[in-house]
C-alpha cells in the first residue's frame, strides 16, 4: 500500500475518494465544462477575492510544435472545481509581431506588483519559423488578473553584461576562449570551457539564451527571472527591475554546463531550494534537488528529491512551479506536467505535496 496519500485538496481535485495515489496521470483533469485543463507549464496566484488563478499554455490538437493560440487561464474557489476563462495573452495575425501565429509561448508566469499595481507576465518565447533558436523573454501587463495581457516586447537577457560574480580574471577566461578549439562537444575539454563561459563569450552582445523559466519573488520585494540558458546547460538567475519588466543587469549563474531547465524554485526557513529537471525533450527524467542560503549562491546540488516507484522519472512529470500549500501553511505543492508530445493539449498535471525528511525536501509517491 503506498505509504503517503494525497491532502484533501490534491484528493477533491484528482480522485473523487481521498486514499489514491498521488501520481493518477493517466486520467484527465476536467473542468466544470467536462473539458480537458489545458493548461501546461504555468503557475497559480491565490488574490484576495478568494479565488486561485491557474495560467498556461493553452495547447492545440494535433500542433505540438507551435502556439496557435496563447495563453490560457482558469479560476477556481477550492482547487476542485475549474473554470475556463479564455486566453488572456493571444497569438496574433500581425506577421511583425514576436508573437505572432506560429510563435512558440511557453513556461508562462504571472505575478503581482505591489509598486505598480499590475499583474506581469514573463514567458519564454520562440519565433515563428525559427525552431528553439531565438531563446527570449516575452513580457506582458495587465491590470487585472483576468487581463488581457498586453504583450510589451521579447528580449534575450543581459546583453552586454558578465555574470556579477565574474572577476576581472573570470572575464578574461572567457574572453580568451577559441570557439573553434571547442566544435566537438561533450568532451571533458568542453565542459571545462562552457563552465568557464564558451557561450556566455559567444552571446555578450546580443543577450544571453532564455528558455524554460521561472519567477521568484523575495521577501524583501526583489524580483527574479531564472531560466535555462547556455544552450541550457546553465540556469541563470536574473534580477528584474522594481516593476518587472526589465533585468537590472545583474545576474548569476548556477551549476554551470549541468544541462538543468524546469527549474521550481520556492524558500523554507530562510532556506532556498531549486528542483529542476535535466534536458531530454519531452521525456521525463531524475529529478535534481539544489540549495543555497542566499539567493544568488552559492548553491550546492543535492540528491534527487523523488522517493519511491518512478522516482528515477519523477513519476513521469516534469516540475513548474511550488505552490504554498493551503492545507500546511508554509510548506508547498509541486506542480508538473506529464507531457504527451504528440498531442500536449492532453499533457496531463501531476501535484505532490512537498514534504521535509532530515531537512531537505522529498517528493514521494
Amino acid at each position: 500500500m503506498i505509504k503517503y496519500i494525497l491532502l484533501f485538496i490534491l484528493c477533491l481535485l484528482v480522485t473523487p475518494v481521498c486514499g489514491q495515489p498521488i501520481a493518477n496521470n493517466e486520467e484527465l483533469w476536467l473542468d466544470d465544462n467536462g473539458q480537458h485543463i489545458n493548461c501546461h507549464g504555468g503557475n497559480i496566484l491565490y488574490l484576495p477575492d478568494g479565488k486561485y488563478y491557474w495560467y498556461g499554455e493553452h495547447r492545440v490538437e494535433h500542433i505540438p510544435g507551435t502556439s496557435e493560440d496563447g495563453i490560457s487561464l482558469y479560476t477556481s474557489k477550492d482547487l476542485k472545481t475549474w473554470h475556463y476563462e479564455g486566453l488572456v495573452l493571444e497569438a496574433v495575425k500581425d506577421m511583425t509581431s514576436d508573437i505572432t501565429l506560429g510563435c512558440i509561448m511557453e513556461r508562462p508566469k504571472v505575478v503581482y506588483n505591489v509598486r505598480t499595481k499590475k499583474y506581469v507576465m514573463i514567458f519564454h518565447l520562440e519565433l515563428r519559423g525559427k525552431g528553439y533558436s531565438a531563446a527570449r523573454t516575452g513580457f506582458a501587463v495587465a491590470d487585472n488578473p483576468k487581463g488581457p495581457f498586453r504583450f510589451l516586447r521579447s528580449v534575450r537577457p543581459n546583453a552586454g553584461k558578465w555574470p556579477a560574480d565574474f572577476k576581472r580574471k573570470d572575464k578574461k577566461a572567457a574572453s580568451d576562449l577559441r570557439p573553434e578549439a571547442y566544435k566537438e562537444w561533450w568532451t571533458p575539454q568542453w565542459y571545462q570551457a562552457v563552465s568557464k563561459g564558451l557561450f556566455l563569450k559567444r552571446d555578450l552582445k546580443k543577450g544571453q539564451m532564455s528558455r524554460d523559466m521561472a519567477v521568484y519573488i523575495d521577501d524583501d520585494g526583489k524580483a527574479y527571472h531564472l531560466y535555462s540558458s547556455e544552450e541550457n546547460l546553465t540556469l541563470h538567475l536574473a534580477e528584474l527591475t522594481n516593476d518587472y519588466l526589465h533585468y537590472t543587469g545583474k545576474y548569476w549563474r548556477i551549476a554551470p554546463g549541468g544541462q538543468n531547465e524546469a527549474p521550481v524554485i520556492f524558500k523554507r526557513n530562510g532556506t532556498y531550494w531549486l528542483i529542476a529537471s535535466g534536458c531530454t525533450g519531452w521525456a521525463p527524467n531524475k529529478a535534481r534537488l539544489f540549495k543555497a542560503s542566499q539567493i544568488t549562491g552559492p548553491w550546492e546540488q543535492l540528491e534527487c528529491p523523488a522517493r519511491g516507484k518512478g522516482a528515477d522519472k519523477t513519476f513521469g512529470g516534469q516540475g513548474t512551479y511550488a505552490m504554498p500549500d493551503p492545507q500546511r501553511p508554509g510548506e508547498f505543492i509541486f506542480m508538473a506536467d506529464v507531457w504527451t508530445p504528440k498531442q500536449l493539449s492532453h499533457s496531463r498535471h501531476l501535484w505532490i505535496p512537498v514534504t521535509f525528511e532530515n531537512g531537505s525536501p522529498v517528493l514521494r509517491q
